[in-house]
């Protein structure tokens, strides 16, 4: 089957055309989990020479492990609850979230957990779902990685900690050494474990934070030392990104053609956006992103003329 890249479609016949298929990718979708679930069930994956049904979907369906392993658990899960098979092609749930769930799914609370988790993303199913069942916290450590030699080691920092903002930005890791991903993860409503590779130069401001934090913090415990550490540079960039401070003076006002937004109207129109793009698509939906963000002139600046007031100013999202 030949397919094209449709460029000769005009942009509403494409934006179309995507959704159509989108809804009928989700219908599919459903349909082979219905039929996954049924094949498991008569495991006729053993007649044809597999002794598991993973194995079968990643070497006669040409499923990739991640892709065979959602579906597995799915289909698992759908044919107890087949609620999940009509959400499924509804979009109500992703193959993601619909594993999630159906793991922890009983007679008793399907109807009230499936309700809850409709429409939501992986990240939210799983803040969801420690609500209901809290893990413990994780040990604290710090480990030093094997891999190849390099210019400096790296270190695996993994940190049980009650921060609710994503996750910190590992450094740059040195030539040679294992990528790793960034992961946080939730344990409870209000506690996570977050787990980065960092190299030997973050380790080593790690020890000096926590030694001259001896007084305030005796243990050393890692997450408050990285607690204190973003809340300082918070606010650090709160002063840079839009002029935040607890004695704000009076402005010098606006050159003559100049672009500068001054202090007082950057405080204002962060405030009022709440630090999130203000873009507003053609359906009506509001951007919200609040990575990239800059402040722009809601409309064009007149040429020779001041910048505009907060009531022109707006949030808006670089590129």
């Amino acid at each position: 089957m030949k397919i094209d890249i449709p460029s000769h479609l005009p942009d509403d016949d494409l934006v179309a055309q995507v959704k159509a298929l989108a809804r009928c990718e989700r219908e599919a979708t459903a349909a082979l989990i219905a039929h996954l679930a049924e094949l498991d069930a008569r495991r006729l994956y053993l007649a044809a020479g597999f002794s598991s049904l993973f194995s079968y979907c990643c070497e006669v369906l040409h499923l990739s492990e991640p892709a065979a392993y959602n579906r597995i658990e799915a289909a698992r899960a759908a044919r107890r609850f087949p609620v999940i098979l009509r959400m499924l092609s509804e979009g109500l749930l992703s193959l993601a979230t619909a594993r999630l769930v159906g793991s922890q799914l009983t007679e008793e609370n399907q109807e009230g957990l499936l309700a809850a988790a409709a429409g939501k993303s992986k990240r939210q199913v799983e803040e969801l779902l420690v609500r209901y069942f809290p893990k413990p916290d994780v040990t604290t450590s710090v480990r030093k990685l094997s891999g190849p030699k390099g210019p400096s080691p790296a270190a695996l920092l993994p940190v049980s900690s009650s921060l609710t903002s994503a996750s910190p930005a590992p450094s740059v890791p040195p030539a040679g050494a294992s990528q790793r991903r960034p992961m946080v993860s939730p344990l409870a409503p209000d506690r996570y474990e977050i787990r980065f590779t960092a190299s030997a130069a973050t380790r080593e401001k790690l020890q000096q934070a926590q030694d001259l934090l001896r007084h305030a913090v005796p243990t050393g415990d890692v997450a408050q030392v990285i607690d204190r550490a973003l809340t300082a540079l918070l606010e650090n960039l709160a002063r840079k990104k839009f002029a935040a401070t607890g004695r704000p003076r009076s402005s010098r006002g606006t050159a003559l053609g100049g672009r500068y937004i001054a202090a007082k109207v950057r405080r204002a129109v962060w405030l009022r956006d709440g630090g999130r793009c203000a873009f507003v698509g053609k359906g009506g939906r509001r951007g919200n992103g609040t990575a990239f963000v800059e402040f722009h002139h809601r409309e064009e600046q007149p040429v020779g003329g001041n910048a505009r007031a907060v009531a022109t100013a707006a949030m808006r999202r670089r590129g």
